[in-house]
């Protein structure tokens, strides 16, 4: 990591627990897998349906979580739900019952869930201004090398393919996240929020439609993430003559433009104006990767690999726009008071792609063909275009506690 990328005071302290915890999660998302299926024995659709269950817990534990993070201090919060993660994983060691293996899995992604939410409040209590979506976005490259770091690591245990290789790396994903929490805990301490006014909702968030409507216009947005890791491989395979080996090239692209330019990108988002201007940005690029990924329908090896190549390029480059326009939009319209419920409710998002994205878009995508792709293109333009009046609207019922500046989003 070059010299100039790394931060002083709590922006290196995130990183580097960042660093720490992104590692052990590139291990276990590489074994775990092949571990419940081939050592423990539970068999794919079991192994499936556990997961689907635990994303339930996922899906859902943003929002309390967060507001825990609120109201006991978001350091100690973060720091606890990591541990708690950590010290859930390592029990997974401990049962080859599959009643059991979904109690943990249950308990795993709410404690990893919980975490994240916790921590997306941790980030804007410890920094401010220009260095909050700066750290903000060296921590998403620090994350991408982390985890492929942690992938070749998880690789190695693949090749051994013993159940004590297995074992190690599960230990590894566990221990990472004792450390991320205990990184953490170097972090100025956070002041917990004031208590609620009377009559005032506990849960304000679910209360502002005008929040809602725009953690789900960016949930809308991430749908481009099941593209790359889901997708790909299975329209390369069926739709396309290129090589299937070219999915791991395309990955490894994907991943490169991020370390490489996630930072440079995010340079020029440093308000609300830029921020809405990057999700419309953002929804043309989408489009046109989706209507480039649907022209290699049917081509050649030669003709189908630069296509796609272009497709990736556009991806990543709408991805990354998107990613740092929803940072400051996420964060800047949100009580300063109340970052953990809200953040908890905008980064649900990811959790409920992750959990109905893959099944959407493979139906859509996959079974459809080119008319699926465009339609999905469209959602994307519309997702970004409808992002501006959204951001309006929030701004001007005081989503953001007086906060943002409504004057400066008048040209938006």
């Amino acid at each position: 990591m070059k010299a100039g990328f790394m931060e002083r005071g709590p922006g290196r302290t995130l990183l580097a627990g960042t660093l720490a915890n992104s590692l052990g999660n590139g291990v276990f998302l590489t074994v775990s897998a092949l571990y419940f299926t081939r050592i423990v024995g539970f068999s794919a659709s079991q192994l499936g349906l556990g997961l689907s269950i635990a994303g339930i817990a996922g899906l859902f534990a943003g929002v309390p979580f967060g507001h825990l993070a609120d109201r006991k201090g978001a350091r100690g919060t973060a720091a606890a739900l990591l541990v708690l993660a950590g010290l859930t994983t390592a029990t997974y060691l401990t049962t080859d019952s599959f009643p059991l293996f979904v109690l943990i899995a249950f308990l795993y992604a709410m404690f990893e869930r919980g975490a994240h939410a916790a921590r997306q409040a941790l980030i804007p209590a410890v920094l401010s201004g220009e260095s909050l979506v700066r750290v903000r976005a060296k921590i998403r490259v620090v994350t991408n090398v982390g985890v492929s770091a942690g992938a070749t690591l998880g690789g190695l245990a693949l090749l051994w393919d013993t159940g004590t290789a297995y074992r190690l790396t599960f230990a590894l994903n566990a221990l990472s996240f004792v450390v991320c929490g205990l990184v953490f805990l170097r972090l100025p301490a956070v002041t917990p929020s004031p208590l609620r006014a009377p009559g005032e909702p506990r849960l304000a968030v679910l209360h502002d439609r005008p929040y809602a409507l725009l953690a789900l216009i960016n949930m809308v947005m991430l749908l481009h993430i099941p593209i790359l890791e889901v997708v790909l491989p299975l329209w390369i395979a069926l739709h396309t003559g290129a090589p299937r080996s070219l999915t791991a090239v395309l990955l490894l692209l994907n991943t490169l433009a991020v370390v490489v330019l996630q930072v440079r990108v995010t340079k020029k988002i440093d308000a609300l104006e830029p921020a809405v201007r990057a999700f419309r940005v953002a929804g043309v690029v989408l489009l046109a990767s989706c209507a480039a990924f649907a022209l290699s329908a049917g081509r050649g090896a030669v003709t189908a690999t630069a296509v796609l190549v272009v497709a990736t390029a556009l991806h990543v480059y709408g991805e990354m726009v998107q990613s740092a326009g929803s940072w400051l939009i996420g964060y800047e319209l949100a009580p300063k008071d109340r970052q953990g419920q809200y953040q908890g409710l905008f980064n649900t998002g990811v959790a409920a792609v992750q959990m109905f994205g893959p099944v959407s878009l493979t139906l859509l995508l996959i079974d459809w063909g080119t008319p699926g792709w465009l339609v999905l293109g469209l959602v994307f333009l519309a997702g970004g275009l409808l992002m501006a009046p959204a951001v309006r609207w929030a701004s001007n019922r005081g989503a953001g506690a007086g906060e943002a500046d409504p004057n400066a989003l008048t040209t938006v």
